[in-house]
């Protein structure tokens, strides 16, 4: 996969810290630029916002007609059959921009990795199975595509994971999230889950409690 093109929004000068938020299927950088300014952040806070775009994929749920996403849905089941190596792929890509971030001065233990829906998956694989510390990992209304194949990393043994899903989500079942949250214990991790009364969204209590995420983990 070529590098990834981005969207950078920084709170501050001289960042000293990142976090790298991964749109879902269909959607791109600019979905999640909106957030920035309701995070709560404190107006000292210098954080550099990195917003990437997925590249163009034919996508067999969408009649096979390319889309911005991270890999190809093959079928829409409650298992998700997805392209595990084009979402591999996508993870390698993200962890390009984590090593970006650290010649920039920025250490790995002070970036944090959040994605929404397939951002969300590609979140998962690349957060626990990179080789360095992170800051943390964010999984918003998503499902943990490859359980089964993550190659997982010591360094990430104790990373921290918020996990947060809508309760009518009509698109990822609430059902896929808390799968996701049991997998994730069953494992050793200790993510925390948070569900709010929306569909397959965002909404301002759920941005909220993510500023507090990356003000007790990056600040």
């Amino acid at each position: 996969m070529q590098d990834l093109q981005y969207i950078t929004i920084e709170t501050g000068e001289n960042p000293i810290a990142a976090v790298i938020w991964l749109h879902g299927l269909g959607a791109s950088g600019h979905d999640f630029e909106p957030v920035v300014p309701e995070l709560g952040l404190p107006d000292d806070a210098a954080v550099r916002f990195i917003f990437p775009h997925a590249p163009d994929l034919p996508v067999t749920i969408n009649g096979g007609m390319s889309m911005p996403a991270w890999y190809d849905i093959k079928a829409m089941d409650i298992d998700r059959v997805v392209d595990t190596e084009q979402l591999r792929a996508s993870a390698d890509a993200v962890a390009k921009l984590v090593e970006r971030e650290k010649e920039k001065g920025i250490p790995a233990d002070r970036i944090v990795i959040a994605g929404f829906s397939q951002g969300g998956a590609v979140a998962y694989e690349m957060g626990l199975s990179y080789p360095e510390r992170l800051g943390g990992i964010l999984a918003l209304s998503t499902y943990f595509a490859t359980a089964d194949t993550v190659q997982r990393s010591e360094a990430n043994a104790n990373v921290p994971i918020s996990v947060y899903h809508g309760t009518f989500d009509p698109v990822v079942p609430e059902s896929l999230g808390v799968r996701s949250v049991e997998t994730l214990k069953d494992m050793g991790y200790n993510p925390t889950y948070l569900t709010f009364p929306m569909e397959h969204s965002v909404c301002l209590e759920q941005i909220q409690d993510i500023g507090q995420f990356i003000r007790r983990h990056l600040l």
